[in-house]
């Protein structure tokens, strides 16, 4: 069983991650929320080790995403682009599996025909 400040670490970045999704484009939040979900609860039974890097990588994606949504704030959301490129590095470290979930996301993210059909408030 985990540590209760664990627990309640992972469940603090899973609720920041998506706070910071609501300022997002629509298409992208929803894309990133279902993500976002399904690889936490992917890695519910994780290995320590595992867990270690997980976590290290969800807080530097929250890192960049909350520094792009302060940056919209002030420019509007056409001006910035939400995301990082992957370095070389980085990608030589990833698992098969891992480039096989990648390529599936780019291939959804870059569709014509979105599989979200969402509609924004038009207040």
């Amino acid at each position: 069983m985990a540590a209760p400040t664990h627990v309640s670490r992972v469940r603090s970045l899973y609720k920041r991650i998506l706070v910071l999704h609501r300022f997002l484009p629509v298409d992208l939040r929803a894309l990133g929320d279902q993500y976002v979900k399904d690889e936490f609860r992917r890695h519910k039974g994780a290995e320590p080790a595992e867990v270690t890097s997980f976590m290290t990588e969800w807080e530097n994606y929250k890192n960049v995403l909350q520094t792009q949504v302060l940056e919209s704030v002030g420019g509007g959301l056409s001006s910035v682009k939400f995301g990082a490129d992957l370095s070389e590095r980085n990608l030589g470290e990833f698992q098969d599996e891992q480039i096989g979930q990648l390529y599936e996301l780019m291939l959804e993210a870059t569709k014509p025909n979105r599989q979200f059909d969402i509609q924004e408030d038009s207040k």
